[in-house]
């Protein structure tokens, strides 16, 4: 793995585009840079043999609304500048394009377990993926939903999953806790997950249909209501995390940093109207 340079993250304002001042608690993050590029990781992923990062929008060439790392085409944004800011992500890892796999989002609860068989297919569809191969990267995109890295350091198994409200609601994270267990044999127990930048609690209005929906798939309280405003305000990042404890996963972690609140290092879809790209986030088992 490359060097870079790093520094422990503490707690902080963040600039929020909807008025407000918003402290983000990111203390339990490490901030790298790597040539123009800036990412974070977790110091509970920092064990030998395991490689993550959740990548800012910084040190790409995309151009425009998708400035500057995006790694998606779906928005729009043309194949070369994605095609090269996944390279230079994977890089600043160490890690080869041909080594990595992702997946077409669908907004659902499919979990895939994959393996090196898989490198070079273009029909993943989930949004979730579990694997327990060596030097097998696994890669995903986002603006405002959950990016979650799981990890067993016990069986040697990890998982990246994608969960927006939709994701919650079909509960995509206790599904990928149990296709850890059924395929690789993982107590869940003993299972890390990290929850990465989402969009936070003091800008996620939501519908009151959305918010039904999301507060009956969780055990916890997840919404609040502001004087003056109709509309609930839907915590995505306790969403996660009790869904995730619920489903008996031993250690949790939420990064608590978001992404609409900061737009200066994070793609947003809700602060930037849908114009925008996606950031990326990859971990995987070094061989």
């Amino acid at each position: 793995m490359k060097s870079a340079r790093s520094a422990r993250s503490a707690p902080g304002t963040l600039p929020n585009l909807f008025g407000r001042a918003l402290t983000a608690k990111i203390k339990i993050m490490l901030r790298h840079t790597h040539n123009e590029l800036v990412y974070y990781q977790f110091e509970s992923l920092q064990d030998a043999g395991l490689r993550h990062g959740i990548f800012t929008r910084k040190g790409g060439v995309s151009q425009g609304i998708y400035h500057s790392l995006n790694l998606s085409r779906s928005t729009g944004d043309a194949a070369e500048p994605v095609r090269e800011n996944r390279r230079r992500l994977l890089d600043a890892l160490g890690l080869a394009p041909e080594n990595s796999l992702t997946s077409w989002l669908v907004h659902g609860n499919h979990v895939r377990a994959v393996s090196k068989n898989d490198l070079g297919q273009d029909d993943v569809h989930a949004d979730g993926m579990v694997t327990n191969a060596r030097g097998l990267a696994l890669t995903m995109r986002f603006a405002d939903c959950s990016p979650v890295m799981f990890y067993d350091p016990r069986k040697q198994v990890i998982g990246l999953a994608h969960a927006g409200w939709m994701g919650i609601v079909r509960g995509i994270l206790p599904a990928l806790a149990r296709a850890m267990r059924e395929t690789h044999g993982c107590d869940p127990a003993d299972i890390r997950a990290c929850v990465g930048p989402t969009i936070g609690p003091e800008v996620y209005e939501v519908g009151e249909d959305v918010a039904a929906q999301v507060q009956a798939a969780v055990p916890e309280p997840v919404l609040s209501h502001r004087q003056g405003h109709p509309k609930p305000y839907l915590n995505m990042w306790k969403a996660a995390e009790a869904q995730l404890r619920g489903a008996g996963i031993g250690q949790v972690e939420v990064a608590q940093i978001c992404t609409a609140s900061n737009t200066n290092e994070w793609f947003s879809h809700r602060a930037e109207k849908g114009k925008t790209g996606r950031f990326g986030v990859v971990i995987q088992l070094d061989e």
